[in-house]
């Protein structure tokens, strides 16, 4: 397997375009997708001129020199399309949020027991960033102590290009916490040391957006383990003059130093995106992360030719989802959105 193969089966979210980037920077080779959108499939096609267009998907699964499906479809579609790629020999790689209900999540752990494939999220706001990767780096090193606290904050445009019906449906995207959160739940165990935690309190709301009645435009959410805590905020209020779609940070707190991640802008501050602040007994510096390596691909296909869990431990990602789908049922009790 050292050429591995994969296919594309959903692509709705255009997080797709980065995880298909992802699994060929690290040198496998995309040779399928199925959309049924013709508009995504074309749009697809193009960036992608080796991937065949298959009309059915099974035609996809059967194939056996396929090695890795790779989904971005509508959320509450992910897991059934997870679970039949497991059941046909491959291994996963989901675009967040992996799932988007309980009944989801037992079914995809119960699969992935039984079949032994491998079950990845591609937690994009850590394993694409590279400010968030050399944050780990610096920390393993020891930079600024133990870790006991962070904040993770992932704001996001609402407007900054057309969004379909299904992003605003409640029972498709499975809602904020669940989904955009589900990055800031994965950092915080990797910052941790953790493989899982508990949540203290979440609370969702719709704020400004009375006409979208199944939007959820801001969420946050307290959450603990027995060495650390964290607060985590994601919303809809990126305003319309900030030059990206949002002004993603992180902030840890370690016992000997802290470090604070602008990564994709430094708002009057230094160009470009992966800022990297550290304070420590050094005193304080600025590191641009814009050349650190991102070595998420290689491991995960590593971990698909060697059958290990070097690119991200399979129970961390199923706790990191689990999480964020407890925090989203905690906050929507005595809502509308209460099941």
């Amino acid at each position: 397997m050292t050429d591995i193969k994969f296919a594309a089966i959903g692509i709705n979210h255009s997080h797709i375009y980065g995880q298909v980037q992802c699994l060929k920077r690290a040198g496998a080779q995309l040779v399928a997708f199925h959309a049924v959108e013709d508009d995504l499939a074309a749009a697809f096609a193009e960036k992608f001129p080796e991937a065949k267009r298959v009309a059915d998907p099974q035609e996809i699964y059967e194939d056996e020199s396929i090695a890795v499906i790779t989904t971005a479809a509508i959320p509450a579609d992910r897991a059934a399309i997870s679970i039949k790629s497991m059941q046909h020999g491959k291994d996963v790689l989901s675009d967040k949020p992996g799932m988007t209900s309980f009944a989801q999540f037992d079914e995809i752990k119960k699969v992935q027991a039984e079949t032994g494939r491998i079950y990845a999220v591609l937690y994009s706001e850590h394993f694409e960033v590279r400010a968030t990767v050399e944050a780990g780096n610096l920390i393993a090193q020891g930079a600024i102590g133990k870790v006991i606290n962070t904040v993770g904050l992932g704001p996001h445009a609402l407007n900054n290009n057309p969004r379909p019906d299904w992003f605003f449906d409640r029972q498709s995207y499975g809602g904020i916490l669940c989904d955009i959160a589900a990055h800031q739940f994965e950092q915080f165990l990797f910052f941790s040391d953790a493989m899982d935690a508990e949540i203290v309190s979440a609370s969702v709301a719709n704020r400004a957006n009375p006409h979208r009645p199944g939007l959820q435009d801001v969420g946050d959410v307290a959450l603990k383990t027995p060495d650390t805590t964290g607060y985590i905020r994601v919303d809809w209020f990126t305003p319309k003059g900030l030059p990206t779609w949002g002004d993603g940070r992180l902030t840890i707190l370690g016992t000997e130093g802290y470090i604070e991640l602008r990564k994709y802008i430094d708002i009057a501050g230094k160009p470009g995106e992966n800022h990297l602040f550290i304070v420590n007994a050094e005193g304080p510096r600025h590191i641009d992360c814009s050349d650190v390596d991102l070595p998420f691909g290689r491991q995960f296909l590593d971990d698909v030719r060697n059958r290990t869990e070097t690119a991200m431990p399979q129970e961390r990602c199923f706790n990191a989802m689990k999480l964020a789908l407890t925090a989203q049922q905690l906050a929507e009790r005595g809502t509308e959105w209460a099941q």
